[in-house]
């Protein structure tokens, strides 16, 4: 039978608009025997990877394509009217050539195109046409829309045009079979057209969801892009229901009259070999002078930064520790990934903004350690560096790093001015239709009452990675409402069809990708909102494409922290330098161990401020077990760990060789670390060898466990272990695995947990202001932290329109309540206010603030903010009076002062 390959396909990364999921749509055409599949979203490239990666994984070719959208015009001409639509153009990559052209295409379409939609124009096709086959389109193609036209002279000279552009044997007329009138007349045309200018034509369905029984649920998706519903006659709609994944069989039956648009599928999908490079790593240069050694540069600095560390305490284990881990880093070739990681963090540090202790297992790195990217010594908390870089196996390492969450962006601007604002890219990231969201989604499009969608979504359990499906199972009330009721039947049977399926695209918090050579001659890229470029892939497939990705992460934290240090050198004179500090002071354990957690990060909430003052921690490895142990998974161990820790003498270990391992976590295995211990120290694995059965548990790869697990009873045997205590360990270590803590983070989590301890301790005014300003808008947080300060004495001062700041302030041994934390008060009104008091001098009267303010920022809303929150109690005003007359004082001085303008203009 002749071949069929579908060239036209939408998938759910047109976002709102295709139903078809990549993985569903890749099977269906290999169970159909088709021996390609194309991918040509709406003006995007999103999805390519995944198809091209699901494509090679079941042996069919993977054709990268994109439907682009065509200006009526030049692409930079945005006028309205005459720009306001656009064509479109199915685009494929022959090659790789090509696909990079396709992408630089899509980039550049956004970049400087961007008008209701990415837009290219016949120059920028021109520029990047080699290595690429163009199509026709849909109705919305601009010969097709010329034949509509009856201008058939155009459509000739645009056919002309394509060819002159993208080559004679690369440029085919689409047709389509999808029961609409106009589509006919198209048609007969384009065979005309063909027979006249020897142009091929091919087949396509342009599809937008896989099965026909998907049209009525795709239906519903374009009401949702739209914000329609159904039962909207004028809305936005396909006319009919042939917009599915068809078989060989019905396309060959409806393109009967011409054959070969069939087998001109196959000639298609022959020309086009796509081959992503995915073992390849594009990491960027750090910037030195040319004779400079990168390697002996980093070295340099690492012994300079050990030396600066550890002062008289450096020993031979720590050259050696850093000594091996250079050798790993160098053999990586990722020198100069931590030459531009610690240069941003000391760019950071050296212009005041916070930077965390570190994050995740990077803390297990003393090179790390001496070149300022943590400051965590790895050796005093016994942390491992294969834990973070394993020599065994080979993969980007993952620095993440925490900032003030205000001055983040600071950083990232530093990044793009060092390298090229070119090859520095924020990361997109896609929200999907999760079920709750779904069933509301679907009930709007199916205008169901909005009672009925909120019952029926609550009625799904609020929990993560939670179906539809799942949710009928578990709940027997939703069961009954699915059986009884057939609007909720239909709800419920639409949503699962959509469900999953991405929604929108958004910009990941904190993922940034540095690259060596411009971003967009490795990854389509497109413009957000403000203008900032955002990469077209999600991060999973920027680092299977070899990008470094670094996370600039905003900590809160750390900007209360720096706030009340920053208080604490203006009301007392007092410089505090974690960097030189011992986290070992017993007051603020004995602080912690009472249950003053509120404010204090990572242990405020009920559950583990009452599991701290049972357990009564003494030292940051105390505190680094709280963070670790107070999660699901690990709190069964919680009762056997302070049963241990009053009695230490009682712990039971399975067997000797454990003891020192777990020690530290008084019997417990809580660690990830800990089972990379146990695998070296009872088993004989390398350091490398033990983090890959460790990602083995966290990953559950069952089949290869049972394997691994003769190698590790294997080796205890020869250390002496009975085979019942090593098959015993091991089996705990599985069931452990996959909720096991990476120490290394918890290490540097719990010297900030410490940090804000201390603060608390010695200087608890200054920290609960510092804390409740970086909770100005949060009403219930701000709540608690009030009632908090009147748990430990602090008074929280009324506010006041002469005394009050834009911010908490500390007053003597109490904190004065702000301007900006009034309901309905703005921060221009607070910023006017407090601008004009310290120029003119506190307010006299209501009559005088009134007078002096500029009414475009102090507002009706303003005022009445303040009445009510008693800011103009101390002018001698009684509320209620103040409520009832302001409004008339207002008109008063405001008819005064226009009176007083006229006369000085007269």
């Amino acid at each position: 039978m002749t071949d069929f390959v579908h060239l036209h396909v939408h998938t759910e990364f047109s976002l709102l608009d295709g139903s078809t999921k990549i993985q569903e749509m890749v099977s269906k055409a290999k169970e159909m025997g088709m021996k390609a599949v194309a991918i040509t979203d709406h003006g995007v490239m999103y999805g390519i990877l995944q198809l091209y990666k699901s494509c090679i994984s079941i042996g069919i070719k993977p054709i990268i394509g994109c439907e682009v959208y065509t200006a009526r015009r030049k692409r930079t001409d945005k006028v309205h009217g005459l720009d306001s639509t656009q064509g479109h153009l199915v685009l494929l990559a022959k090659n790789n050539t090509g696909l990079h052209n396709l992408m630089k295409i899509v980039s550049q379409s956004f970049e400087d195109g961007y008008y209701y939609k990415p837009r290219v124009d016949t120059e920028l096709l021109r520029q990047y046409s080699e290595g690429i086959i163009a199509l026709s389109a849909c109705l919305s193609g601009e010969i097709p829309e010329a034949i509509l036209e009856k201008d058939y002279e155009k459509a000739k000279n645009k056919a002309n045009e394509y060819i002159d552009i993208f080559g004679k044997d690369n440029f085919f007329l689409e047709l389509q079979y999808n029961k609409i009138p106009e589509q006919s007349v198209v048609n007969q045309q384009l065979i005309k057209l063909s027979n006249e200018m020897d142009i091929p034509l091919v087949a396509t369905n342009d599809v937008h969801y896989l099965d026909k029984e998907d049209a009525k649920a795709h239906d519903l998706l374009l009401c949702i892009q739209t914000a329609k519903t159904v039962e909207d006659e004028n809305r936005m709609k396909f006319s009919t229901d042939e917009f599915y994944f068809k078989s060989k069989e019905e396309m060959i039956k409806n393109f009967s009259n011409v054959p070969q648009a069939i087998t001109n599928t196959q000639l298609v999908a022959d020309m086009c070999n796509v081959n992503f490079q995915l073992d390849e790593m594009h990491l960027p240069k750090f910037p030195l002078p040319d004779d400079v050694d990168h390697y002996d540069y980093m070295k340099n600095m690492v012994f300079e930064g050990l030396r600066r560390r550890y002062k008289e305490q450096l020993s031979e284990i720590h050259m050696k520790r850093a000594e091996y881990e250079l050798e790993v880093i160098n053999n990586m070739k990722y020198i100069d990934y931590f030459l531009i990681t610690a240069d941003f963090i000391n760019y950071a540090k050296n212009n005041g903004i916070p930077v965390g202790p570190g994050r995740g297992s990077a803390a297990g790195s003393i090179v790390a350690y001496a070149m300022n990217i943590t400051n965590v010594d790895p050796i005093r908390y016994n942390l491992l560096f294969e834990r973070f870089l394993n020599p065994a196996r080979i993969s980007l390492p993952d620095i993440d790093v925490d900032f003030c969450y205000e001055r983040r962006a600071e950083v990232i601007e530093y990044v793009k001015r060092k390298y090229g604002s070119d090859k520095v890219c924020q990361i997109i990231t896609f929200g999907t239709m999760a079920a709750r969201g779904v069933i509301k989604d679907v009930g709007r499009a199916l205008n169901l009452p909005y009672a009925l969608c909120d019952k029926i979504s609550k009625m799904i359990p609020n929990e993560l990675k939670m179906k539809i499906d799942k949710a009928l199972d578990v709940n027997p009330e939703l069961a009954a409402e699915y059986e009884n009721d057939p609007s909720v039947k239909e709800l419920i049977d639409m949503a699962k069809r959509l469900e999953g399926i991405s929604r929108h695209s958004g910009i990941h918090a904190a993922g940034v990708v540095i690259t060596d050579r411009p971003v967009k001659e490795y990854i389509p890229i497109q413009t957000s909102e403000e203008d900032s470029m955002v990469t077209q892939f999600p991060m999973e497939n920027l680092e299977e494409l070899g990008l470094l990705k670094v996370d600039f992460l905003g900590l809160r934290t750390l900007t209360v922290i720096k706030d009340c240090i920053d208080l604490i050198k203006k009301i007392h004179k007092v410089d505090i330098n974690f960097d030189e500090m011992e986290y070992n002071d017993k007051n603020v354990f004995e602080y912690i161990s009472q249950g003053n957690t509120s404010g204090i990060f990572q242990l405020e909430s009920a559950g583990m401020t009452d599991f701290m003052k049972r357990f009564k921690p003494e030292s940051i490895d105390d505190i680094t077990l709280g963070i670790s142990i107070y999660r699901p998974g690990p709190m069964q161990f919680i009762d056997m760990c302070l049963r241990n820790k009053n009695n230490p003498e009682g712990t039971e270990y399975e067997h000797d060789i454990l003891k020192p391992i777990l020690k530290d976590t008084y019997g417990c295995m809580i660690y990830q670390e800990q089972i990379m211990q146990i695998c070296r120290d009872m088993a004989g694995y390398t350091m490398g060898g033990s983090d890959l059965v460790r990602k083995m548990m966290a990953k559950k790869k069952m089949s290869a466990l049972l394997k691994e697990k003769d190698n590790f009873v294997k080796g205890a045997e020869k250390n002496n272990v009975p085979t019942s205590v090593a098959n015993k360990i091991f089996d705990e270590m599985i069931d452990f695995g996959n909720y096991a803590f990476n120490k290394s983070h918890g290490v540097a989590y719990a010297y900030i947990s410490y940090q804000t301890a201390y603060l608390k301790c010695y200087y608890p005014v200054e920290f609960m202001a510092a804390t409740m300003n970086s909770f100005i808008s949060a009403r219930e947080k701000l709540a608690e932290y009030i009632e908090e300060c009147k748990s430990i004495n602090i008074s929280v001062l009324p506010p006041s329109i002469n005394k009050s700041d834009i911010k908490f302030t500390v007053e003597g041994k109490n904190i004065r309540y702000p301007l900006a934390a009034i309901n309905g008060v703005g921060m221009k009104a607070c910023e006017s206010i407090v601008c004009n008091r310290n120029e003119e001098g506190q307010f006299r009267s209501f009559t005088d603030f009134v007078t002096r303010i500029n009414k475009s920022d102090v507002n009706k809303k303003c005022f009445e903010g303040f009445i009510k929150a008693g800011a103009f109690d101390g002018l001698g005003n009684n509320r209620c009076e103040l409520f009832s007359c302001y409004e008339d004082v207002v008109d008063t001085i405001n008819n005064q002062q226009k009176k007083n303008l006229e006369g000085q203009l007269s």
